[in-house]
C-alpha cells in the first residue's frame, strides 16, 4: 500500500522546492505510517509514505534502478502487485538481478524489460508513478478497476500528482476552486471516469496510463470490459470461478505482515473466508483471524426493512465457528458515531464532499480496530457489481429504465432538493441523462445477443466502470487512513472479464441473486449463509444518532451562512426536517442531512466559507 506525491516540470530545470514536496507527501502520512522517503532531480520530485507490507526492511522507495548518479528508472509506488512471483522469476531468467523480496523492484524491472507494454503483464491494485531519466519521461499509472486512486493536475507545464487531492492542494501552484459541473457529478452519484468537483483536477481514470513528456501529457487505455462469447454450461462455469477464486485468494495471502478477513456473514465475505482458510490450512499457517462489525444493542434497536432484512452478526458468528477461524466482533458504541473527531477523520479521508453517513464512520471506526492486530484484510466488496447482487439488477421496472440503475434506491441528495440556481447552472438532470448516454455508449455487444442479455450487459458495465469506483474510494479511503491495507479478491481483473461475460440466464440459473458465486460456493459454507438473501453493510438504528443529525442540520440551517446551502436548498431540509421523529432511522433516507454537512465542512476547510 502507500501513498504517493510529486510533479513533473520539463520546462523550469531545478526552480521546484523540496520542501514543497515534503509539504504534499506529508499530507498522505496516514497512509504510509512506517516510512517517508524523498527524491527529486531537475525536472521531477517524488514523494513516498510507506505502510510496509513486503519485504519491510529493504522495500524502501522511492526505488532507484542503476546507478543512484545514473539511474535507468525510478519508482513511486502504491499498491500490491499479486503475480510478482511468476514476474520475478521470468525477469531473473533474463538476466535481471534482484536486491528485495518484495513486488516494488518486479515492477521497475518489467519495465526496464518491457517498456511502456509491462503494465498489461500486471496483475493487481497499483497507483504509481515510474521516471524514465533517459528519456525524459514519466508514466502515472492506475490498475485495471480503481482500486487505487490516482489525482493529478496540470499547473502551466508542469503536473502535479498525488494519491489523494490533499497531497496536490498542499502545493502551493494549485489553488482550489469549486468545480460546479464536477460537482454535480459527484452528488448525482455519476462518477463519471477522470471527474473531480474542483477544476484542474483529474483522476488517472482506471485502467490508464498518463504519460508526460517532452510532448506534453496524454492519457491512454491499456484496459477495458472485453466482450467475448461464453461456451461453459452452468457446472463447469460454477467451477471455474471457484478455480479462479482460490488461485487469487491464494496470490492475495502473501504478506510479511499480519493478515486478516472482514467476515460480514454474508455469501462474499464467507466465500473468501472459507477459501483463505482452506489455502491456509493446507500450508499448516492458520488459522485465519476474521473480524466483524456490529453496534452496542443493535438487537434491540434493528429493525428489518426490504433494503436491510436483518442482522449480519449471527451469521458472521456462524461461518467463523464452522471454519474455526480467530474471530473478533468489533462492537462501536452509538454514541462513537456522532463524536465531531470521528466524523472529521471520515471527510479528512475522503477529501471530498462525498459521504455515505454513519456506514463511513463505522467503517472507519472499525478499520481503526482491526489496525490494533492486522495490516492486510481481505474484503468482499464488488462481488454484487461482479455477479449482479443488488435488489435492482432483479426489479425489471428499474431494468427497463434509462438511468443508473443504484438511483433507484441509493442517492445523496434528490435532485428536487437542490437549488434551482443550482440545477440549472450545472443542468443537473440533462447532465446526469448525458453521462448515462455516454457510459451505455461504452458497451460492445456480441453479435448476435439476445435483448435480455445486451441489457445485463449494459447494467453490468455500469456498475463495475460508474458504481464500484465509488464503493472502491470509500473503502481506499477509510481504510488507508486507519493504516490499513484492503485487498479486493473479487476485482481481479481475469474473475471480472470472466464473469462480465456469463449469460444473464446462467448467473440467474436458480432465478436467484448470485448463482454463479452460490453454486462456486457449494460446500464450504453453511447452508443458512450459502443461501443467505444479500443485506448491505450495517447501520445504526439508535435514535440518538438521528436525533444529533437533526440538530446539525437545524443548527446549518438557522444559521443560513454556508455555501452549501448555495447547492442544497434550504427550505427542502426544512420540509425534511418536519417529519415525524423516528423517520430518520435508515442511512437512504439520512443522505441528505449526511450531504449537507459534508458540503458544509468541505467548503470550511478549503475555503474558510
Amino acid at each position: 500500500m502507500c501513498g504517493i506525491a510529486g510533479w513533473i516540470d520539463l520546462s523550469r530545470p531545478n526552480e521546484w522546492k523540496e520542501a514543497d514536496l515534503e509539504r504534499m507527501t506529508r499530507t498522505l502520512a496516514r497512509r504510509g505510517p512506517d516510512d517517508e522517503r524523498l527524491w527529486s532531480d531537475r525536472y521531477v520530485g517524488l514523494g513516498h509514505r510507506r505502510l510496509a507490507i513486503l519485504d519491510v526492511r529493504r522495500g524502501v522507495q522511492p526505488m532507484v534502478a542503476g546507478a543512484p548518479e545514473d539511474p535507468h528508472a525510478v519508482l513511486c509506488y502504491s499498491g500490491e502487485v499479486y503475480n510478482f512471483r511468476e514476474l520475478r522469476a521470468e525477469l531473473a531468467s533474463r538476466g535481471h538481478v534482484f536486491r528485495t523480496h518484495g513486488d516494488t523492484e518486479v515492477v521497475l524491472n518489467a519495465y526496464l524489460e518491457w517498456g511502456e507494454s509491462f503494465v498489461e503483464r500486471l496483475n493487481g491494485m497499483f497507483a504509481f508513478a515510474l521516471w524514465d531519466p533517459r528519456v525524459r519521461r514519466l508514466l502515472l499509472v492506475r490498475d485495471r478497476l480503481g482500486v487505487k486512486p490516482l489525482y493529478y493536475a496540470r499547473s502551466g507545464d508542469a503536473v502535479l500528482f498525488g494519491s489523494e487531492p490533499k497531497a496536490v492542494l498542499a502545493h502551493p501552484e494549485f489553488t482550489a476552486r469549486l468545480d460546479h459541473q464536477g460537482l454535480a457529478d459527484l452528488l448525482g452519484l455519476v462518477k463519471t471516469p477522470g471527474v473531480t468537483p474542483l477544476h484542474d483536477l483529474y483522476e488517472v481514470p482506471p485502467g490508464h496510463v498518463l504519460t508526460v513528456d517532452g510532448n506534453g501529457s496524454r492519457l491512454s487505455r491499456y484496459w477495458k470490459l472485453p466482450t467475448a462469447p461464453h461456451e461453459q454450461d452452468i457446472p463447469d462455469t460454477a467451477a471455474h470461478v471457484r478455480e479462479l477464486l482460490v488461485d487469487i485468494v491464494r496470490r492475495q495471502l502473501i504478506t510479511d505482515v499480519p493478515l486478516c478477513t472482514l467476515l460480514s456473514g454474508g455469501l462474499d465475505s464467507s466465500a473468501l473466508t472459507a477459501i483463505a482458510t482452506a489455502v491456509l490450512d493446507k500450508a499448516g499457517e492458520g488459522p485465519v483471524r476474521s473480524f466483524s462489525v456490529d453496534f452496542v444493542d443493535s438487537a434491540e434497536h434493528f429493525r428489518a426493512s426490504a433494503f436491510r432484512p436483518e442482522r449480519d452478526n449471527p451469521y458472521a458468528l456462524q461461518v467463523a465457528e464452522h471454519l474455526g477461524t480467530a474471530h473478533r466482533t468489533i462492537e462501536l458504541p452509538d454514541e462513537a458515531l456522532t463524536q465531531d473527531g470521528n466524523r472529521d477523520a471520515v471527510l479528512g479521508a475522503h477529501d471530498l464532499p462525498l459521504t455515505f453517513g454513519d456506514v463511513d464512520t463505522s467503517l472507519y471506526l472499525l478499520f481503526s480496530a482491526i489496525r490494533e492486530q492486522s495490516t492486510v484484510a481481505l474484503s468482499g466488496e464488488s462481488a454484487d457489481e461482479v455477479f449482479g447482487g443488488y435488489n435492482w439488477f432483479h426489479d425489471p421496472d428499474v431494468v427497463a429504465t434509462a438511468d443508473f440503475p443504484w438511483l433507484s434506491t441509493m442517492q445523496f441528495v434528490p435532485e428536487h432538493m437542490l437549488t434551482t440556481e443550482f440545477r440549472e447552472h450545472t443542468r443537473f438532470g440533462e447532465y446526469r441523462a448525458d453521462r448515462y448516454r455516454q457510459a451505455i455508449g461504452e458497451v460492445e455487444y456480441l453479435p448476435g445477443e439476445d435483448a435480455e442479455d445486451r441489457r445485463m450487459r449494459e447494467f453490468g458495465h455500469l456498475h463495475l466502470t460508474r458504481w464500484l469506483p465509488v464503493l472502491l474510494d470509500r473503502k481506499d479511503r477509510l481504510s488507508m487512513a486507519a493504516g490499513l491495507e484492503v485487498r479486493v479478491p473479487f476485482c481481479d481483473h481475469r474473475l471480472v472479464e470472466y464473469v462480465h461475460n456469463i449469460p444473464w440466464k446462467i448467473k440467474t440459473y436458480d432465478g436467484r441473486e448470485k448463482s454463479v458465486l452460490r453454486g462456486a460456493a457449494a460446500g464450504l459454507l453453511p447452508d443458512s449463509v450459502l443461501n443467505r438473501k444479500k443485506s448491505p453493510y450495517p447501520t445504526t438504528a439508535d435514535t440518538r444518532y438521528e436525533q444529533d443529525l437533526r440538530r446539525r442540520v437545524g443548527t446549518l440551517v438557522a444559521e443560513n451562512r454556508s455555501p452549501a446551502l448555495d447547492i442544497v436548498d434550504a427550505g427542502a431540509l426544512r420540509d425534511l426536517l418536519s417529519r415525524p421523529d423516528g423517520y430518520f432511522d435508515t442511512q437512504l433516507r439520512r443522505n441528505p442531512l449526511e450531504t449537507v454537512l459534508s458540503l458544509a465542512q468541505w467548503y470550511r476547510e478549503l475555503w474558510n466559507s
